[in-house]
């Protein structure tokens, strides 16, 4: 049978959702996530379907892909679909073709977990390696121990704040309670925790947001940052460590979090939270003067 690709629908959202949760595995390669979409849902429902492409054959959604922006799809893959030979062919053709409406012509790039046949199959069509990114993981069987800081679960009241320390941590001013308000309404976020650490003063000094997947599975945290007038005390490993112990609250088996490989900040803190580096991974670019066919 052959394999058809697709825009999803936002009534199809919560189904794409709840598949994601299922292949998520920490025996598994380390792939698109749940949390991703509900990241991504700060933009609204409409933009989060418009940026979702599914792989399908015989009714069975083998592959999700997420548009985190125009040029970059990230993949995750049913258990055993990543090595399915018509299912990977179909992909690459799909990314290479602009005509398929999954990237556009120029300069883009594929992340797609590693084992996957279509890394392959990208290299074999000119595709280059990309950036370098770190991903870790904290595994959650024991207890988590105290973070240090006070921390509070940013609900409704404090959710501008939570908006707030996110645009001085990261200078975008994107991130307005709208989004956030947008982000929390999306069927992610009912799986979802925003932290807030607090110094001695009361005052707001680093937020996170983490993302279960459901009990027994890994979490993810996206995103975690620092106030830039708070940094060097201590307060992101303090975030890190609590999200840690929310997502062991929630049932999660572990904690994931990835960051470029030359955010040498980013790699420290996560580790002094307790959390392993695992190995280094690229995603697969295409030039914007690559016209090799598939």
């Amino acid at each position: 049978m052959t394999t058809m690709l697709d825009v999803a629908r936002v009534d199809e959202l919560d189904g794409i959702v709840g598949a994601l949760r299922t292949w998520q595995d920490d025996a598994a390669p380390r792939q698109l996530h749940p949390g991703d979409l509900g990241w991504y849902w700060r933009f609204g429902a409409e933009a989060t379907a418009a940026a979702v492409r599914t792989w399908s054959r015989a009714g069975r959604t083998l592959a999700v892909g997420l548009l985190d922006g125009p040029e970059l799809l990230r993949l995750a893959f049913a258990p055993g679909a990543e090595r399915d030979e018509e299912l990977a062919r179909r992909l690459v053709e799909d990314v290479t073709r602009p005509e398929r409406g999954v990237l556009p012509a120029g300069t883009v790039s594929v992340d797609a977990p590693d084992g996957a046949l279509v890394q392959g199959l990208l290299a074999e069509a000119g595709w280059e390696l990309g950036e370098l990114w770190t991903p870790l993981r904290r595994d959650l069987a024991e207890p988590v121990e105290d973070p240090g800081v006070r921390i509070e679960v940013a609900g409704p009241r404090q959710g501008p704040v939570r908006a707030a320390v996110h645009r001085a941590a990261f200078a975008r001013p994107t991130f307005t309670d709208e989004r956030r308000n947008a982000m929390a309404a999306g069927s992610p976020y009912a799986d979802a925790r925003c932290l807030l650490a607090y110094d001695a003063r009361g005052a707001a000094v680093a937020a996170v947001t983490v993302w279960s997947a459901g009990r027994g599975r890994p979490g993810l945290l996206e995103p975690m940052g620092v106030h830039p007038e708070h940094r060097g005390h201590g307060y992101g490993r303090a975030i890190t460590v609590a999200a840690a112990a929310a997502l062991r609250a929630l049932g999660s088996s572990s904690a994931l979090v990835c960051t470029p490989s030359d955010n040498a900040a980013a790699v420290a803190t996560y580790a002094s939270a307790g959390f392993r580096r695992l190995p280094e991974f690229r995603d697969r670019c295409r030039d914007g003067d690559l016209t090799h066919s598939v």
